[in-house]
């Protein structure tokens, strides 16, 4: 039986349930491999958790990977389909769903300002609802749950570099609200569960991230950046381009998640994972435009709402607690990064309106 492709809604959610611990229920009964875990990856069509499922299929691990395609990608799931352990399963997870794990990522929501804003009531119900019905999962499957959570929960800091100890600085009251907002909360009800039901959790708070299988409307400043410059259009800077980010490559960052979900020692609060190496956002189209050999302008409109001036992490407790720093300097992963972005433009129209 094949699970890949299967579209739900609530209706069907019973049936799934069943079909789904009957094919692992045989699958564990038949298999040696003790260490094959059934990892549940919600978001696993977008750009980091297509990149996640792949490393746990590399691993041996049979993979759920659910999605309500809000902003994931079928085309990021095509290499995958192939495998004999890899599932995939269209829901939402503002809806529950009782599907028999041994571990789950929490991915599930729109990273950028552009998407996540478009629907804020929907977004901050992903965050709160949807990691409460993933919480439960782990809770009743006795399963260890990860969750992907933000430096935007730093907000504009006051504190430079960001340790995970700053409470931040974070209008509860305006555009980017729903995201930041939302991302605490569910840090809460994870401590929470932790707490009160002893659910083995792992939390991450990501720095800006980038690399191949990011949307080209992602609308992030890296992907804004080289899709301008490939297309020969004016770059968009907003405010004095002063501001500064720090770039982590996707590898890297699927890096930090592994080490931190399998940390001989439980880690149970939230750790940092990004590239400490600050660039200014001005300096970074400067970069591109040379990386593309695009004749692009740089153009400099109003800075957005609440858009923070500084953001760097502090990684020490990376550092010290799970050995991990970035490898893969900005040059490379740029690089990268483009030449994939260059095979997403020249691609025919139709076929880019169906990976969008």
């Amino acid at each position: 039986m094949d699970l890949h492709n299967l579209q739900i809604d609530a209706r069907f959610s019973l049936i799934l349930e069943v079909f789904v611990a009957t094919i692992f229920k045989s699958s564990n009964e038949n298999s040696n491999q003790k260490s094959v875990r059934r990892i549940l990856v919600a978001g696993g069509a977008g750009f980091l958790g297509s990149h996640l499922c792949e490393r746990l299929l590399n691993e041996g691990h049979s993979v759920i990977c659910v999605d309500n395609f809000s902003t994931g990608r079928m085309e990021n799931l095509h290499q995958l389909l192939s495998s004999d352990t890899f599932s995939f399963v269209r829901h939402d997870i503002i809806e529950p769903l009782d599907l028999p794990v041994d571990e789950i990522y929490n991915l599930a929501c729109p990273a950028s300002p552009p998407h996540y804003q478009a629907d804020p009531v929907h977004t901050m119900k992903t965050n709160v609802i949807g990691s409460l019905n993933l919480l439960e999962l782990a809770s009743r499957y006795q399963a260890r749950i990860f969750q992907a959570s933000t430096s935007e929960v730093y907000g504009d800091p006051h504190v430079h570099p960001q340790p995970e100890s700053y409470w931040g600085n974070v209008n509860s009251f305006g555009p980017r609200s729903c995201y930041d907002e939302g991302k605490r909360s569910a840090e809460t009800l994870f401590y929470d569960f932790h707490k009160q039901h002893g659910v083995d959790i792992r939390i991450v708070r990501i720095f800006n991230t980038y690399g191949p299988r990011m949307r080209p409307d992602d609308g992030r400043v890296v992907s804004n950046f080289i899709v301008q410059a490939l297309k020969g259009e004016d770059i968009t800077v907003y405010g004095d381009g002063s501001q500064t980010r720090s770039f982590c490559y996707v590898d890297d960052l699927i890096e930090g998640f592994h080490r931190l979900m399998y940390c001989p020692q439980a880690i149970h609060t939230p750790v940092n994972i990004g590239n400490p190496g600050e660039f200014t956002v001005g300096a970074l189209a400067e970069q591109i435009i040379d990386m593309t050999g695009s004749r692009s302008k740089i153009v400099h409109h109003s800075l957005p709402v609440d858009d923070p001036r500084q953001r760097r992490p502090d990684i020490t407790a990376a550092k010290q607690e799970l050995g991990w720093e970035p490898t893969i300097a900005l040059a490379d992963g740029l690089k990268s990064t483009i030449a994939y972005f260059e095979g997403q433009l020249t691609k025919p129209t139709g076929k880019l309106a169906e990976a969008a």
